[in-house]
C-alpha cells in the first residue's frame, strides 16, 4: 500500500494494529447524537409517527449500536450469515481498520503527531492548542472519507444504488469519534432491511450519501491540502484512494451537458480544427507512465484563449469538445472530468475565491483522470492587476490562474487542457493572457457559402423550399478550409503589424532564413512592448503543434486496444511515424497569427481608453454649457 507514488508505505502491520478497536467499533458503540424529532410511537390507525411542536433540535442522547447485531438481524431464522452479511460485517471493520490506520499516516504528514505527543506530557496552549484541535478534526474527516470511500468501493454492486438513506450526524472530534458516528448512521441505514440485496444496497446507499455530505464539508478544515494528492493502492482488498476524488472506486455521476459534433459548427474552421485535434491528443495520456508523448515530442496545448463577438460559437465549441472527450473517454473507459469556473465561484470572503480557483484547477490537472477546465468570461472572473475597481476575489483569481498556467510549480503531464474564452479579451490581464498557448480567434460564419450552410443547418427540415445554386456544407469540409484559414495569415492583417511586415520587407526583403525571422520578431516587439519571450515560447508550440499536425487517424480512438491503451513507448512511436518537418510558411503563418492577436487586442484596448476620453470631453462640454446657461439665471 504506497502513498505518493512510494514516497510514504502503509504496511499491512498498520492495519492490523486497529483490528481491536475496529472490532469494538462493529461489535458494540455507545454514542451521543442528536435527537430525532420523531416519536417511536405510531399514531393509531396511521402508518405515521407523531412529531412534537417543542423544537428538540439542540437535545442529543446516548444509543447503543451493534452494528453486527443489526447485520445478522437481517435473516433471523438463520445463526449463521449469509456471504453477503458476513462481507458487509467484514468490509466494515476492514473499513475502519484502513480508515484509522490512513488517519496515523495523516497525523505523520502534518505536524499533528508531533503536536499529539507534546500534548500527552503537558496540555497545550494558545496556537498550539488551536493548531491541534484543527488538525485531529481534519484527522476526523480524513478517516471517515476513508471509511466510507472504503466500504462504497468493495462493496459488491454495480451502478448506482437505488435505496437512500438519511445523512449521518458527523462528529469531528478525533477520528475515532467520526467512525462511531459513521457506524450509527449505517446501522440505522441497514436496520429493518428485508433481505441480502436490500441490505447491500442500502450501505452502498449509505457510503454515496456519507461521501457527497463530507464532501459538502470539506471547507471547513484546514490541512487537507497535504491529502489531496495521496495515492493509496491497497492490492489485496483492489482499493485506491486518491485524495478526495468524487467517488474513489465507483463510477463518477455522468457529465450533463449538451453535446455538438464537429459538422454542427459553421465557420471558426482553425478553432474547430485545433479543437479536434486536441482531443485526439489528450486521449494519447499514458496512465501508467503519467505523461503524454505530445509533451515530450512538443506540440501539446495546456492553455488557450477563445475570442470573439457575442454569438459566434464560444460556448458550441466548448460543447464540441467536451463531447468528443467524453465519448473517447467512453470508448477508453477512463475517467473524465470538465469542470467551468464561473462568476458565482467569486466570493465575498477574503481568499475564498482563491481557494475555489485553486480547487477548480486541482480537479481538472488530476492525473488519474482526463480534464478539461474552461474560465467561461474570463474578463469577467479574472481582473487587470492595475484595475482598482475589481474586487479583491477577481485579484485572487488572476494570481491563481497565473500561477497553475505556468508558474514555478507547474507540471504538465498531458491529461488536461484549460482554455480561456472572453468577448473582450484586452479587458483580461497581459500576464494572463499572455500564459494561453494558443490563440481561437472564434469570428463565427465569415462567407456567403457560411451564412447559407447555418441558415439550413438552424431552420431545420420542415420545410419545402428548394436550397438554389449551392453546395450544401461544402465550404465548412475541414481540411480544406484550414489550409485556406492558415494561408490568410501569410501576410499580416492588423493594420499596425500589417506597416511592421512592409517596413521590414523594404529594408530587408522576403523572410528567408532564421536571422530573418528573428529580425522580425525583433521589429514586433519595438511596435508592441508586449510581444516578449513568453510570446515567442507560445509562437514555438504553435509551430511545433502544426509540424505535429498530424492526423492522428480516427480508427486508433473506435477501439482502446489500437492505440490507446498501448504501452507509452509504443504510443510515442506510432505518433513519431507521423510527423512532418517545420516549414518557413509555417512559421511565419503562425507568427503572424500570434501577433496579429496581440495587436487587436492593443487596439481594441486603445479603441476604448479613446472612447472613454471623447465621452468625457462631452460630458464637460454639456456641463459647460449648463453652468453657463445657470449663470445668467443667477443659478450659479
Amino acid at each position: 500500500m504506497s502513498l505518493n507514488a512510494g514516497l510514504t508505505t502503509l504496511h499491512e502491520d498498520d492495519i492490523a494494529r486497529h483490528q481491536a478497536v475496529a472490532q469494538g467499533l462493529v461489535t458494540k458503540v455507545i454514542i451521543l447524537e442528536a435527537d430525532d424529532p420523531a416519536s417511536k410511537t405510531a399514531l393509531a390507525g396511521t402508518g405515521r409517527r407523531f412529531v412534537s411542536t417543542v423544537s428538540t433540535g439542540g437535545q442529543r442522547r446516548t444509543r447503543e449500536v451493534e452494528l453486527a447485531k443489526t447485520i445478522q438481524a437481517v435473516r433471523t431464522g438463520d445463526p449463521l450469515m449469509s456471504p453477503a452479511q458476513h462481507a458487509l460485517l467484514y468490509r466494515s471493520r476492514r473499513g475502519l481498520q484502513v480508515a484509522l490506520a490512513v488517519a496515523d499516516v495523516f497525523a505523520r504528514q502534518t505536524n499533528l503527531e508531533g503536536l499529539q505527543s507534546r500534548n500527552a506530557t503537558a496540555p497545550l496552549a494558545g496556537d498550539d492548542a488551536a493548531q491541534f484541535k484543527a488538525l485531529l478534526s481534519a484527522s476526523a474527516y480524513v478517516a471517515a472519507f476513508t471509511f466510507a470511500a472504503y466500504l462504497g468501493s468493495t462493496l459488491a454492486g454495480e451502478g448506482e444504488p437505488v435505496e437512500d438513506g438519511a445523512e449521518p450526524d458527523f462528529l469531528f472530534d478525533t477520528p475515532q469519534d467520526a467512525l462511531k458516528s459513521l457506524v450509527s448512521a449505517l446501522d440505522r441505514t441497514i436496520a429493518g432491511a428485508p433481505d441480502d440485496v436490500a441490505l447491500t444496497s442500502r450501505a452502498r446507499a449509505f457510503a454515496r450519501v456519507a461521501i457527497e455530505g463530507l464532501i459538502s464539508r470539506k471547507a471547513r478544515f484546514i490541512g487537507l491540502s497535504t491529502f489531496e494528492n495521496v495515492h493509496i493502492r491497497l492490492d489485496q482488498d483492489d482499493f485506491t484512494l486518491n485524495g478526495f476524488d468524487v467517488a474513489p472506486g465507483a463510477k463518477r455521476k455522468p457529465l450533463v451537458m449538451t453535446f455538438k459534433k464537429p459538422e454542427e459548427i459553421i465557420g471558426n474552421h482553425i478553432a474547430k480544427y485545433q479543437a479536434l485535434k486536441l482531443a485526439k491528443m489528450l486521449m494519447a495520456y499514458d496512465f501508467d507512465r503519467q505523461m503524454n508523448p505530445f509533451v515530450e515530442l512538443g506540440g501539446f496545448l495546456f492553455t488557450f484563449i477563445g475570442d470573439g463577438m457575442p454569438g459566434t460559437g464560444k460556448t458550441i465549441l466548448i460543447q464540441m469538445l467536451a463531447g468528443m472527450l467524453s465519448d473517447y473517454c467512453e470508448i477508453a473507459g477512463y475517467a473524465f472530468h470538465y469542470e467551468n469556473f464561473g462568476v458565482d465561484q467569486i466570493s465575498s470572503y477574503q481568499g475564498k475565491s482563491g481557494q475555489n480557483c485553486k480547487e477548480f484547477v486541482n480537479n481538472v490537472i488530476n492525473p488519474r483522470a482526463i480534464g478539461f477546465g474552461t474560465v467561461d468570461d474570463v474578463d469577467q472572473v479574472a481582473a487587470k492587476r492595475s484595475d482598482d475597481r475589481a474586487s479583491a476575489g477577481q485579484h485572487e483569481v488572476t494570481a491563481v490562474l497565473m500561477e497553475s498556467f505556468a508558474g514555478a510549480s507547474t507540471v504538465i503531464r498531458g491529461n488536461c487542457t484549460f482554455g480561456m474564452f472572453s468577448n473582450y479579451p484586452e479587458n483580461v490581464d497581459d500576464a494572463l493572457r499572455q500564459r494561453a498557448g494558443a490563440r481561437w480567434l472564434v469570428d463565427g460564419p465569415q462567407s456567403e457559402g457560411d451564412y447559407i450552410d447555418i441558415f439550413a443547418l438552424l431552420v431545420g427540415k420542415n420545410h419545402q423550399i428548394p436550397l438554389g445554386e449551392h453546395q450544401l456544407f461544402a465550404g465548412q469540409e475541414i481540411k480544406k478550409a484550414v489550409s485556406q484559414s492558415y494561408e490568410a495569415h501569410s501576410r499580416p492583417k492588423e493594420e499596425d503589424l500589417l506597416a511592421v511586415w512592409e517596413r521590414f520587407e523594404r529594408e530587408e526583403g522576403k523572410i528567408e532564413t532564421l536571422a530573418d525571422v528573428g529580425a522580425y520578431l525583433h521589429m514586433i516587439k519595438e511596435a508592441e512592448p508586449r510581444f516578449t519571450g513568453r510570446a515567442i515560447r507560445n509562437i514555438t508550440d504553435a509551430i511545433k503543434m502544426r509540424a505535429m499536425d498530424v492526423e492522428l487517424p480516427d480508427d486508433w480512438f473506435v477501439a482502446p486496444q489500437a492505440f490507446m491503451h498501448k504501452p507509452y513507448d509504443e504510443k510515442k512511436a506510432m505518433i513519431e511515424e507521423l510527423r512532418g518537418p517545420i516549414t518557413l510558411p509555417m512559421v511565419i503563418q503562425e507568427i503572424n497569427r500570434y501577433a496579429d492577436s496581440e495587436f487587436r487586442y492593443t487596439d481594441k484596448s486603445d479603441d476604448a481608453a479613446v472612447a472613454d476620453i471623447i465621452r468625457r470631453e462631452r460630458q464637460r462640454e454639456k456641463a459647460i454649457a449648463q453652468i453657463e446657461a445657470m449663470r445668467k439665471d443667477g443659478r450659479w
